[in-house]
């Protein structure tokens, strides 16, 4: 007993040392925990725990016997070293900013580190600059593209890409050309395609279109010949993408995604062998949560009334949070709504304790103007669902990313699909809606290839968006009709609007990397 007693005593001591102050039932369940080991594995185990809390970022220093556990399990059934983390989400503000070396031929990390939400003017044309060289730079390695330094007896035909300045500084008809750049508007109704070298007006009345959206400000290859100052486009295509097992070797180990970790947790053994074990593992996308309708709330009950048994890795409630705007009274609105969801959400333990919740806004929520990326809603309105349910409740950025074990997801409320068609210079004439968007995405390397005047971001945080290399999961939630799609092993989902897709919802299965449609039951009485 006596020993018993002093290694209860030595547990608060360690975790007193690191600021913070342990329950009683915590206590004794660490002790309980690393009673029967030897005094070296115990000092390892308390030493990974206090660590492992610390980056946390615990809104309090006193800990329960929930947080205990929770870390518990982290930090040594799973074997997980300091830097591994199970589930991080990522605000826009904090993604890592890469930039390709031509030089070396790989991305390397910015060492600026001043991000200023209004940063100088350069930055308007730099943002582009940097999208331009991560989409050059996977184009030309393309087979269609690439000069092989040894000839083959294959007769596959390669093409040659040309910058901008070298039609500019030709004074005869140049054939068979296909140049990279932006498509733009320089004069009101002339199309210009744009790359830092230069810009060359385009002539577009016989171009034939391939598959996507083609927008203002978006990244194309035009197809044609050049004669007199002008290209007469004969076709125009999307950049091709480049799956991830292709990108990543010219990222090295770099944490391209972002979180607290050094090196890419996507090549972690132990977060893998956790993701495949926890085959009942799901994440749910909810858009729309329209939390004060009554129809809407008491759904949510039935989803956790559901899940309560068996509780999911995180529930992500994406906005609006409210079914129309209140004028001034809105922050005051949505404050009483997210306080009767913690007061619903706590009446199911076993979700409490197990689940993250997970809170994205969208255009309509307080308080920030529509610029990506955009803010997280304000503490002083979400003060009290975060006092009733602590850790278990994040409300973060719009855009964000999620990673969980080995898997990248990065989410966007937005109503891309309205968007994209409205600004389109030509609208498909056959195919699907949702293959044309995917395909453009993931073309782009972006979320938002539309111009500043349809949907402004914030020049410096641009990285925000960047879907390169590509992630394993873009969840767009959208008023358009929900979707599934998978290009080049990256999927994109819409979970559509809950309250008008009859309380239909996506569930994202991890371990099998499979998107599963659900609906709330209906109710016959």
């Amino acid at each position: 007993m006596a020993d018993l007693k002093s290694f209860r005593a030595e547990v608060n001591n360690a975790f007193k040392l690191n600021g913070f102050i342990i329950r009683r039932e915590a206590t004794t369940f660490i002790t309980e925990q690393l009673f029967s080991l030897s005094n070296q594995e115990r000092q390892k185990v308390l030493e990974k725990l206090t660590a492992h809390l610390l980056r946390q970022c615990l809104s309090q220093p006193v800990l329960e016997k929930e947080h205990i556990e929770v870390a518990y399990k982290e930090c040594t059934s799973l074997g997980l070293e300091e830097t591994e983390t199970v589930l991080n989400v990522i605000d826009s503000f904090s993604i890592p900013k890469l930039n390709y070396d031509n030089e070396r031929k790989k991305f390397v990390k910015d060492t600026y580190n001043s991000k200023n939400l209004y940063p100088e003017p350069k930055w308007k044309a730099q943002y582009l600059i940097d999208r331009y060289m991560m989409i050059w730079q996977r184009t030309v390695r393309n087979k269609l593209f690439a000069l092989e330094a040894l000839p083959t007896m294959t007769e596959e035909k390669r093409f040659q890409l040309r910058k901008i300045e070298v039609l500019l500084s030709s004074s005869s008809k140049i054939d068979e050309v296909i140049v990279l750049g932006l498509l733009t508007q320089l004069t009101e109704g002339k199309y210009h395609l744009e790359d830092p070298t230069g810009s060359v007006l385009l002539d577009m009345s016989e171009t034939r279109y391939h598959s996507g959206l083609f927008t203002e400000n978006s990244f194309v290859l035009a197809e044609g010949y050049y004669d007199d100052k002008v290209l007469h486009v004969m076709g125009l295509v999307l950049p091709p993408s480049e799956c991830r097992s292709v990108s990543l070797p010219y990222f090295g180990n770099l944490n391209t995604f972002g979180g607290k970790s050094k090196g890419l947790l996507k090549n972690s053994k132990n977060l893998l062998k956790l993701e495949q074990e926890n085959e009942d593992g799901m994440l749910i996308f909810l858009s729309d949560v329209w939390l004060d309708n009554l129809k809407v709330v008491t759904n949510l009950k039935t989803l956790f009334t559901g899940y309560n048994d068996f509780p999911p890795i995180a529930i992500i409630f994406m906005g609006e949070f409210l079914s129309c705007p209140y004028g001034y009274e809105h922050s005051v609105q949505l404050k009483a709504a997210l306080t009767n969801l913690g007061d619903i959400i706590y009446q199911y333990p076993k979700l409490r304790e197990s689940c993250k919740f997970i809170f994205v806004p969208g255009k309509g929520d307080p308080a920030a103007a529509n610029i990506l990326p955009r803010p997280p809603i304000p503490n002083s309105i979400t003060k009290d669902i975060r006092e009733k349910l602590g850790e278990s409740v994040i409300f973060t950025t719009n855009p964000c990313r999620v990673q969980y074990c080995t898997q990248e997801l990065v989410l966007l409320r937005q109503d891309l699909v309205t968007k994209m068609c409205r600004n389109s210079i030509h609208f498909p004439e056959s195919g699907d809606i949702p293959d044309h968007l995917t395909k453009t995405l993931l073309s782009q390397c972006t979320l938002s290839p539309l111009t500043l005047g349809v949907q402004p971001i914030y020049w410096q945080h641009s990285e925000a968006l960047n879907l390169y290399p590509m992630p394993d999961l873009v969840v767009v939630a959208d008023h358009f009709q929900p979707y599934t799609r998978s290009y080049q092993d990256c999927q994109v989902i819409n979970p559509g609007s809950f309250p008008r897709t009859e309380f239909s919802f996506k569930v994202y299965i991890p371990s099998s990397k499979t998107v599963e449609d659900s609906q709330i039951p209906k109710d016959d009485t």
